[in-house]
C-alpha cells in the first residue's frame, strides 16, 4: 500500500477509469513520488474496451552501477536521474512485467519473461504471479516476442533442456530479429559478452516449428499490430492494442526504464545495439503515443508497468500507474 499523504496526487477514480482497472490508483503528479521497489500484489488487470490486459510481475534486476551503463553519462549523472525519479540510488532498479492479453477466447502473451532465474536469480515470478491471477499458461495460444533478449524469451525455454515452455503456441516475431539472431556465422559477430546468448537462440530457436515471421504492420492477432522500433535490437519490435476507442501502446524497450530516459531520451544505452537508431525510435514512438494520447505499458517500467507521458521541451515526463 503506499503512504498517499507524502506527495498530492491526481484524483484516482479518473485514472482508473480511463485505464479500464478493477481497482483504484493514484498516479502522481511528482515523477515516481513513492513508487515501491517491488509491488505487494504479483499481478494487475485492467480494459483496452473489450480486451482484458494483465500485467504479470516476473522480477526486479538489482543492477550494480557500472560506468559504461549509459554511454558518455557518468554514475553520478545516473544516480541524480534516479533520484530525480524518486527511484534508489543504490542501484540501477530494472523490473520486469509481461503482459497477457485476453481477446474473446484467446489469449496471448507479450514475451515470455526470463525463464524462472534463468536471467537473473530473483526475477522468478512470473509462474506463481500468472497462476494468481487465474490464468493458466498451457492455455497460451500466441506469443508476441518484441526481441531476442534473455530477459524477454528465456522464459521460451526450460532451464537445461531448452525445451519448449508453449510447444502449442504460436510465436509471432518480426522477421528482421529472427533472422539476424539465426544467420548462420552471426555469433562470432557478437560482441563477446553476448556470445553466450546469441549461441543458445542460434541453436534453439531454428529447431522449432512454430514460429510465424512478420513484417512491420501486420496484424498480428485481432486488434493487434505489430510496428518496426528498430536500434535496441536489429528487430526490436512493439505492438499496438486497439478495441472500441481505446488503444494501447505495448512499447517491451523503447523507454526501457523512464526514469533515466525520459528526462534523457537522447542517452544511449548499453544494451541498445544501435544507440543513434534507438533514440530516433524513442523519440517516434514516444511522440506517436502523446499525439495519439494513447495508454503505454512497458517491460521495465514500475509495476504495473503502465504509465503515461507528456512533452517536456525536448525531452519527457512521465507519470506511472502506481498500486494502491
Amino acid at each position: 500500500m503506499i503512504n498517499l499523504s507524502r506527495r498530492s496526487v491526481v484524483t484516482s477514480a479518473a485514472v482508473a477509469a480511463a485505464f479500464g482497472l478493477t481497482k483504484p490508483l493514484a498516479v502522481f503528479q511528482s515523477a515516481y513520488a513513492e513508487t515501491p521497489l517491488e509491488p505487494t500484489t504479483g499481478f494487475y488487470k485492467y480494459k483496452i474496451g473489450d480486451i482484458e490486459v494483465t500485467a504479470i510481475y516476473d522480477g526486479i534486476w538489482r543492477k550494480p552501477h557500472d560506468p559504461a551503463f549509459i554511454k558518455d553519462v557518468t554514475i553520478d549523472e545516473t544516480k541524480a536521474a534516479l533520484a530525480k525519479a524518486g527511484l534508489t540510488t543504490d542501484f540501477v532498479p530494472i523490473p520486469l512485467t509481461v503482459i497477457v492479453l485476453k481477446i474473446g477466447d484467446r489469449q496471448i502473451m507479450v514475451d515470455a519473461g526470463s525463464g524462472v532465474g534463468q536471467w537473473q536469480a530473483n526475477a522468478t515470478n512470473l509462474p506463481a504471479n500468472m497462476k494468481a491471477a487465474g490464468i493458466d499458461h498451457n492455455k497460451t495460444d500466441t506469443i508476441l516476442v518484441s526481441h531476442f533478449h534473455p530477459d524477454h524469451v528465456w522464459g521460451l525455454m526450460e532451464k537445461g533442456t531448452n525445451n519448449a515452455v508453449y510447444p502449442n503456441a504460436e510465436l509471432i516475431v518480426n522477421s528482421a530479429e529472427y533472422n539476424f539472431w539465426t544467420e548462420p556465422g552471426r555469433v562470432e559477430k557478437l560482441p563477446e559478452g553476448r556470445r553466450p546468448a546469441g549461441k543458445r537462440i542460434a541453436d534453439v530457436f531454428p529447431t522449432w516449428k512454430n514460429w510465424k515471421l512478420v513484417e512491420p504492420g501486420a496484424e498480428v492477432a485481432p486488434g493487434i499490430h505489430i510496428h518496426d522500433a528498430y536500434g535496441h535490437t536489429p528487430g526490436h519490435s512493439v505492438f499496438t492494442v486497439a478495441s472500441g476507442k481505446d488503444q494501447l501502446m505495448v512499447s517491451n524497450d523503447i523507454m526501457y526504464l523512464p526514469g533515466l530516459l525520459a528526462p534523457h531520451p537522447e542517452w544511449q544505452g548499453a544494451y541498445d545495439q544501435d544507440g543513434p537508431l534507438a533514440i530516433t525510435t524513442r523519440r517516434r514512438i514516444i511522440d506517436r503515443v502523446i499525439a495519439d494520447k494513447m495508454q503505454i505499458c512497458g517491460a521495465h517500467f514500475p509495476f504495473p508497468g503502465a504509465g503515461t507521458f507528456v512533452k517536456d521541451g525536448s525531452a519527457y515526463a512521465f507519470t506511472p500507474v502506481i498500486q494502491s
